[in-house]
């Protein structure tokens, strides 16, 4: 793992992680004046014309806005605008190294809500699709929700979608090995913010009983009658119940989902849960339990967190890169539900799949095989764009967002 010295040389030495590049050839006097004056003239006269042909003759179609306000990122809260830069930069480079998918990323310096969507709305002609990043919530509801009322392209919240997607088909395998049924399973989780929300929806658009869910922030179990600080998001989650702590809540328990804190879970809680469970610390770079803690706890337990220095870590990058390759490819109007189901799908079944050569190397030649450890494919896996995109596409046609 790198440390901090070695983290900033890295962004330091050239400054920053992107650049522009040209993709025609600026040699010659006609080079130039085909990429501007007077040649440019001509497709800016059939745009203005027909607003469809901006796909055809500038790179909206391949070009996605990483939009930011910076208050709630990675673990560590409300940074501000410029500070979220490094980060915005950094996904803008996965998406174009896994899966070609060109990026802008935009920094706007308010918290104010409709501020930001007027921002997004004014500046939407340029760009295929809208990926909203490490903005808190409630607001990243309200911004998104407005968005995809307003635009004509895809808007997609990641840090709620995409990791909902590579969540759920990580526990579309766990459960199988388990032996258990989405529809049967008691899911606890802990968390109650973006991530957790979009995860419980759509593991309910996949099976999962709502009923069977309960849902932690840091006032306790979220349940119906509770007064303090609910908010309509979490509302939707309020069970009848009598647990009010998440001691209680794991005993009997077969999946706990961790989007929240560290060290919020001890080795008892893990020990009270059902036959079988399935433990998911996902905080980062802490996890909610040590995944050798809940190893110890539970050796019958399928485990799996943030890091990439234990098995079964669940990463974004499975996810996002191939969302968007499938929604520009489709030309999406939105990235719906049966967009992400396709995602989760096609990412459980890869898990499956015997790894290549490729992947062997890529993680220093273990032998990876389906199992307790290995539930997700590897983000190096190369086969994951010829995997995910394509499923999006399908998708999107068969529910009619594509407007290819």
């Amino acid at each position: 793992m790198s440390n901090r010295s070695d983290a900033l040389a890295y962004h330091s030495n050239p400054p920053g992680k992107l650049e522009i590049a040209s993709t025609k050839p600026m040699e010659t006097q006609e080079d130039l004046s085909l990429a501007y004056t007077p040649g440019v003239a001509e497709p800016a006269r059939d745009i203005g014309e027909d607003p469809e042909k901006a796909y055809l003759y500038t790179n909206k179609g391949n070009l996605v806005g990483l939009v930011t306000n910076g208050t709630s990122v990675l673990g560590l809260g409300n940074l501000g605008a410029i500070a979220s830069k490094p980060v915005m930069e950094g996904k803008a480079v996965l998406m174009k190294k896994f899966a070609n998918v060109d990026v802008f990323d935009i920094e706007v310096n308010s918290e104010d809500p409709q501020e930001i969507i007027n921002i997004v709305e004014k500046i939407s002609p340029t760009f295929g699709a809208i990926c909203l990043e490490d903005i808190k919530s409630p607001e990243c509801f309200v911004i998104e929700e407005e968005l995809n009322k307003r635009l004509s392209i895809p808007v997609f919240h990641d840090d709620q979608h995409g990791t909902a997607i590579v969540v759920n088909a990580a526990l579309k395998n766990a459960l199988e090995l388990a032996g258990k049924k989405i529809e049967d399973v008691h899911i606890v989780f802990c968390g109650a913010g973006a991530a957790a929300a979009a995860i419980a929806k759509l593991g309910v658009a996949l099976g999962m009983s709502k009923e069977h869910i309960v849902m932690i922030d840091s006032k306790g179990v979220i349940y119906k009658g509770r007064k303090e600080n609910m908010k309509p998001h979490k509302e939707e989650w309020a069970v009848d119940t009598d647990k009010r702590t998440i001691t209680e809540a794991l005993v009997d328990a077969d999946v706990f989902i961790g989007v929240s804190t560290a060290h919020c879970v001890s080795e008892g809680m893990c020990k009270s849960m059902a036959e079988n469970p399935i433990i998911f610390a996902l905080a980062n770079p802490d996890p909610e339990i040590a995944y050798d803690e809940a190893a110890h706890a539970r050796g019958d337990a399928i485990i799996a967190t943030g890091r990439s220095d234990f098995p079964n870590q669940v990463n974004n990058v499975l996810a996002f890169p191939f969302i968007f390759r499938g929604a520009l490819d489709a030309r999406a109007t939105e990235i719906n539900d049966a967009m992400k189901i396709a995602a989760v799908e096609a990412l459980a079944a890869l898990a499956k799949e015997p790894i290549t050569d490729q992947v062997k190397e890529a993680y220093g030649g273990d032998d990876l095989v389906y199992g307790k450890e290995y539930i997700l494919p590897k983000p190096l896996d190369e086969r994951l764009i010829d995997w995910v995109a394509p499923a999006v596409v399908e998708a999107a046609k068969k529910s009619g967002c594509s407007t290819m």
